[in-house]
């Protein structure tokens, strides 16, 4: 079992677990910013169950029916956790409006509000777990899992605060009013999930620093070529895909060609451990001299 899927099995059983301890602060309760909070978990669950399967299909090997292989399910997984968020936001609005025509005061305020700080620190020490685990391992459904996680991390500190205040004001309508800026903020972390990932089903490109880098190695390790040029790029869950033209003197042996072609993959490989590259060779009358990586 390798470190992608142990990180995701560990996202399930800390899901479980902080859905409890804020099932149960509720329950104490009876707060709705807290059944807020608790209904959030909820998706947190649902979509640490849905990153583990989309990574144990990411890591198939290619096959037939899909020759370059199955990373997009990773980007399909953060989707779908997007739209859970937002399916959760939308439940929890519902409920801040029945608590605003109809505030009940709390019980138990000061022991539900402890369980729910706990919770809320074994979130952030999983949030940052994920995060750079996500980074380190270019895994867009553990980064999505993380990136949500993070703004569960800062809604449970929001909640915490505004609970407290509508206990010691008095004001049991601060309750309610508070869940609805919670869901507010959900759907904002929804949307940001979702679009980061609708990038990457769409053959969003390296970013800028990263294609510096590229077009550096290329350039560095061209030895024996005229120009490179029309270099595209893209990303699918942890894998990227480089491909560009090599252009070479029309007299150049296949098996020379062949060999700065092996050069620059070897170099492009040792900057992007997930890379798949293709070159198209090409005679020297195809030179573009515009645009171009190598000169």
């Amino acid at each position: 079992m390798n470190r992608t899927i142990k990180i995701a099995l560990g996202s399930i059983v800390v899901g479980i677990m902080v859905l409890g301890f804020k099932t149960l602060a509720w329950h104490m309760t009876g707060s709705v910013a807290l059944l807020s909070d608790a209904l959030e978990s909820t998706v947190n669950v649902a979509t640490a169950v849905a990153a583990l399967i989309a990574i144990r299909i990411a890591q198939r090997p290619a096959d037939r029916s899909h020759p370059y292989g199955h990373h997009k399910a990773e980007f399909l997984s953060a989707v779908l956790e997007g739209v859970m968020i937002i399916v959760a936001a939308l439940l929890i609005l519902e409920e801040a409006y029945s608590g605003i025509r109809n505030p009940q005061p709390m019980d138990a305020p000061v022991n539900g509000l402890l369980i729910n700080a706990f919770a809320g620190c074994i979130n952030a020490f999983w949030c940052l777990v994920l995060i750079r685990q996500g980074r380190r391992l270019k895994s867009p459904a553990l980064l999505a899992d993380g990136q949500h996680l993070l703004s569960d991390v800062v809604t449970s500190g929001g909640v915490i605060l505004g609970v407290s205040l509508a206990v010691f004001s008095g004001y049991p309508i601060l309750d309610p009013i508070l869940a609805g800026l919670v869901a507010v903020n959900i759907l904002w972390s929804g949307w940001k999930v979702m679009s980061a990932s609708l990038g990457g089903l769409m053959d969003r490109a390296v970013s800028d620093d990263i294609l510096r880098k590229i077009r550096a190695t290329i350039s560095d390790h061209a030895d024996g070529a005229i120009e490179a040029h029309d270099l595209r790029t893209r990303h699918a869950g942890s894998m990227t895909f480089i491909d560009f033209h090599l252009v070479v003197d029309g007299d150049t042996p296949v098996a020379q060609a062949h060999a700065i072609c092996d050069r620059i993959e070897a170099a492009l490989k040792k900057q992007l451990d997930d890379a798949q590259i293709t070159i198209h060779v090409e005679p020297e009358h195809k030179a573009k001299h515009s645009g171009v990586l190598v000169l």
